[in-house]
Formats: structure tokens, sequence, C-alpha cells
């Protein structure tokens, strides 16, 4: 009986923001239906990738062209301060529903090609991309401040979860029936994804300061204001430093170290793939559970490092149990990264800022198409393996040094730090 207790304690503390807030709930479900049709097509179109070209830089430029849009972040931010957060949310999801439908047409009919693939990855790219910053920015107008870190938490929690289902499913309908099929799941995914925001289509911004001045003016007052903010611009650096230095790898390289270094086919790509979405489901759940926990910056920047340390041990593995273990680890500590940072960005910055820094946040994110083609260079050059393990070094010597530099955003989260930086904007 105490232990049927203990167990539902734990549940309503991980998933307290769903059990609470109707309105977040319809929009998590939104981001799981979303995120699994996004996992499932990043594994089928890099295995068509792959499959079409056998290059490894190829792939990477496809890879980097799907990414491209994210340097539209501080556009896209401002247009979330702006307008109808859920609005802009569906029409990104009708967007990429149409955007995969049509690839889905051209694979299934032979039409394919390479560079067609291409610009298919931009135009599904258009639909992910610039959504983010109003995906990020409405948690925190649909749930209180004590729930914030937790909201992050689940919706980091669907994207790891869906990290398991989409690429199971996408690895065994390739297997089975083919890519356009998983495809075609995918774009049931985004149409699923819809539907579940048209409760909230009534939402209104509840950030004070979108209606005045101009797109532009909003833009370049939302840099200035997010440059003066040194622990927003430390937690920026750690988002930069990740998506330059590892996550291009898992974006673009897991189809190569699946063939290449461990022999497996689609399928067992799709495995390796759910052991990295079940590590982050369980370290999101971890998290998740802490509530409004005081280490939040610690968490932040020490997990980064823990998970770059990983993708260093998992680069040479070519034992494949070794390697399904170790991934999920890394799927563990990638945790700490993924949802902190989202959340420490809105601690430390008042609401009408929001869109704007998860728009700043989504450009840094943008470095990942830039630094998918260098190391798609590299890996030609000297391997996916010794690559992969030059580009975690790297990023953790470069977290050594922002600790160092910019020792308070460790400390973000703590009631004694005393060391957020209040941001005010100024109408004019």
């Amino acid at each position: 009986m105490k232990q049927n207790t203990e167990n539902r304690n734990f549940f309503r503390a991980a998933f307290s923001s769903v059990i609470t807030s109707k309105d977040f709930r319809f929009a998590w479900f939104s981001n799981v239906f979303f995120f699994s049709g996004l996992w499932t097509q990043t594994l089928v179109l890099g295995w068509i990738a792959f499959e079409m070209t056998g290059s490894e830089f190829l792939v990477a430029l496809f890879t980097a062209a799907r990414l491209a849009p994210m340097i539209l972040g501080p556009i896209a931010g401002a247009f979330a301060d702006r307008l109808n957060k859920v609005h802009l949310l569906m029409a990104a999801c009708g967007w990429a529903a149409v955007a995969i439908s049509v690839v889905a047409v051209l694979a299934g009919t032979g039409m394919l090609e390479y560079w067609g693939l291409v610009v298919a990855g931009l135009a599904i790219g258009m639909a992910q991309s610039p959504s983010q910053p109003a995906r990020g920015a409405l948690v925190a107008e649909l749930v209180p401040a004590r729930e914030l870190s937790n909201a992050n938490a689940l919706n980091a929690l669907a994207l790891n979860m869906t990290q398991v289902v989409g690429p199971g499913i996408g690895g065994i309908m390739i297997a089975t029936l083919g890519a356009p099929a998983a495809l075609w799941v995918s774009t049931s995914w985004y149409v699923l994804s819809l539907l579940m925001l048209l409760p909230l289509r009534k939402h209104q911004n509840l950030s004070s300061g979108q209606e005045h001045g101009s797109m532009l003016r909003l833009m370049v007052e939302g840099l200035k204001l997010v440059g003066r903010n040194r622990l927003a611009v430390g937690v920026l650096l750690v988002t930069f430093s990740a998506n330059a230095l590892l996550w291009p790898v898992y974006q673009s390289f897991m189809p190569i170290f699946a063939e290449q270094r461990l022999h497996l086919d689609a399928a067992g790509l799709g495995a390796l793939l759910m052991a990295a979405g079940i590590g982050g489901l369980l370290g999101s759940i971890a998290i998740a559970s802490l509530g409004d926990f005081k280490f939040k910056g610690a968490l932040f920047v020490y997990g980064t490092m823990v998970w770059a340390a990983l993708w260093a041990v998992f680069a040479f593995l070519t034992n494949v149990p070794a390697a399904f273990i170790i991934l999920c680890l890394v799927g563990f500590s990638s945790a700490a990264f993924g949802v902190l940072q989202t959340t420490l960005l809105l601690i430390v910055t008042p609401p009408e800022l929001h869109g704007r820094v998860m728009g700043i946040q989504e450009l840094a994110i943008g470095i990942m198409p830039i630094a998918t083609l260098l190391l798609g260079l590299a890996a030609e050059s000297i391997g996916v393996a010794l690559t992969t393990f030059i580009a975690a070094v790297l990023l953790i010597l470069v977290l050594g040094l922002l600790v160092m530099l910019i020792p308070a955003v460790t400390k973000i989260g703590r009631e004694t730090s005393g060391e957020l930086v209040e941001t005010k904007i100024v109408s004019p």
C-alpha cells in the first residue's frame, strides 16, 4: 500500500504541469505528435540520403539544408512576441504535413533525386525551426512559474519519448514496407499535432511588449537586451557550443555509425536511436520529478560535460551491445542540456522577451548546418569516429572555460545566488 502511494506521488510530481493545466496538456500532446513526425522523418530521410549517395559529406549537406532555417530564429522570435503563438504553431504543423506528403509521393513514385531531397529537407526545416521560439515561449504562458522547470522537462520528455517511438516505427517500416510508407506515418503525426492545438486557438499572448514597434525594432531590441544579460549569454554559449560540436553528430552521422562501424541495417539504426531515446526519456522524467529544484545551472553545465564525455567513449565502439548501453547513457545525460537550456533562459529574462530569447536560442542552434558541413568534411578525411571524439573533447574544454569566465551560470536556480540580471523593456 505504501509503495503504491509513493508511486502515485512520484507520478504526480513528475507530471504535475500536465495534470494541473488543461491548456498545457493540449500543447504537450501536440508536441508529442509533432516530435513523433520529426523523429520518424529524421531517420527515414537520413537513411534515404545515405542510400542514395554513400557519402558522409552529402548526408551532412542534406542535414545542413534541413537545419538551415534555424538562422531565422531572431525573426521567428519577434513574430512569436507579436503574433498569436498557437496560430503560428498550427501553421507550422500544416506546412510540415504538406511538405512531407510531397516527399512521400516523390519517393513512392521513384521520382525523388538527391537534390530534390535537399530541397525537401529545406522545406521541412521551414516548418520545424521557425516554430520553435513560439513553442518554447508558450510554455511560460500556460503554466505558473513554479511549474516551469517541470513543464520544460515534460516537453523534453515528449521529445525523447517520440525519439523512442519515431525511429522504431521508421526503421521497421523501412525494412518491411519501404521508406515512402514511413513518410506517410510521419505526415499523420503532424496532422494529429495540429488537431491538438485547435482547443487553444483563442489563446492570446500574455507578454505586454509585443504590440510596440516594428518587427525589425522588436528583433534588434531583443538582441540588445539579451546581449546585456550575462547569464542569458552564458546559457546561450553552452547551447551554441553543443550544437556546433556534438549535436550534428547525432543529427547526421548515426546512419554512418550504424552501417560502417556497427554493421546494422535500417531496423538496427532505429533500435540504436531508440536506445538514446529511452535514456533521454528516463533523464527527462528524473529532472521533471525534481520539481523547482535549486541547482539547475550546475546540472545544466556539468551534465552537458558528462554527455560530451560519453560521446567520446561511443565514438570508437564497434561492439553492438556496448554501443547500445553507452548511447542509452548519452540520452540520459543529454536531458540535462535539453531540458534546462530553455528553462534557464526563461528564468533569467522577463516574459515580454521570451519569444525573442527563444528565437536567439534557435539562432544559436542554427550553427548546426554550418557545423554539420565542417564535421562532414572532417569525417570524409579522418572518419566519423575520430571526428566525434575530437568534437567531444573540445566541448568539454569549452565548457570548462565558460565555468571559469561566467561561474554564475552554474548558480542559476539557487535562491542565495542573487545574481539574476533583470531586464526590462521600456515602451516608446
